[in-house]
């Protein structure tokens, strides 16, 4: 049984790699030597690894002679090469722009029978192969439009749950301002009551002492009336009692027949208005006595 053919890939393994780097070195060495010997032939061999170390061989005495050999050879047929080479591109482009014309021909025709023109060289499996592409195009477009509907309308839900978040966080920044405003609002007025509360009770203080003056101003014009009450009701009975002496001096001399009244007034009492009084109340018992005062005659 004969061995299989091996897939010319790179090997993965680095040292597989390596290992057969040096046997198929070795051999193609060998073989160039082979060949050299046993046809006489001129042969240049130069291998560099993958590390870059340079592996040579040469049958004849100098590499350089048979690269100089080589170059000389090359630029010989160069012209020729460059002729073959421009004749075969022209050939090889003029070969793709005829596939691509009919590749371009089949599409528009493709495209007209997807639009409804030019069905009738259709054959029946034709139409059913064009209806079944149009079917697949169609579950295709319509799924892309929903998978689009679908995105944009998970994108305006991801945006209506910012902007719900957004009005959630922007009520509970107003319901803040609006409670520490009503908080300012209700202390201020608190303030304001005690400032009032202050007021009120200064003034009834102001109105309490007032009263308590006036209280005191009246007793103390209560205390100087009865003190003046007390004074008159004391000099009235003092009055009455010197009126009763005198009186009864009076009642006394009359007794005796012998009186012959003053001219002055026994009262003690200093001033014009007890004097008068007491010789308008000795007067009638003078006179009713006979008698008159010396000053009279």
């Amino acid at each position: 049984m004969g061995r299989g053919r091996v897939e010319l890939k790179l090997i993965e393994n680095k040292i597989n790699r390596q290992v057969t780097f040096a046997k198929r070195r070795n051999g193609l060495l060998k073989k160039a030597y082979e060949l050299s010997v046993l046809c006489d032939a001129e042969v240049a061999l130069i291998i560099f690894s993958s590390k870059g170390k340079l592996y040579e061989y040469c049958s004849s005495s100098s590499m350089l002679k048979t690269l100089e050999r080589y170059q000389r050879n090359t630029n010989s047929s160069t012209s020729q090469s460059s002729e073959i080479v421009a004749f075969d591109v022209e050939d090889e482009t003029y070969q793709d722009y005829l596939k691509l014309k009919a590749r371009a021909e089949v599409l528009q025709q493709n495209n007209r029978n997807l639009q409804g023109e030019d069905l009738g060289p259709l054959s029946v499996n034709e139409l059913e192969q064009l209806e079944n592409q149009l079917e697949v195009s169609l579950k295709q477009v319509r799924s892309t439009r929903t998978r689009y509907m679908f995105d944009h309308l998970t994108e305006l839900q991801q945006k209506e749950q910012l902007l719900r978040e957004a009005n959630k966080s922007l009520n509970k920044k107003k319901m803040d301002e609006d409670k520490a405003e009503i908080d300012l609002q209700l202390s201020w007025q608190a303030g304001e009551q005690r400032r009032q509360q202050q007021v009120d009770d200064h003034r009834a203080l102001q109105l309490s002492w007032q009263e308590g003056e006036q209280r005191r101003q009246q007793q103390q014009m209560d205390e100087h009336k009865a003190e003046m009450a007390l004074q008159w009701s004391w000099q009235a009975a003092e009055q009455q009692r010197q009126i009763a002496a005198y009186n009864h001096h009076i009642n006394a001399a009359a007794s005796e027949r012998f009186f012959q009244p003053l001219e002055c007034s026994p009262s003690l009492q200093s001033g014009l208005s007890n004097a008068s009084n007491m010789m308008n109340s000795a007067a009638p018992v003078q006179n009713l006595l006979g008698f008159f005062p010396g000053w009279t005659l």
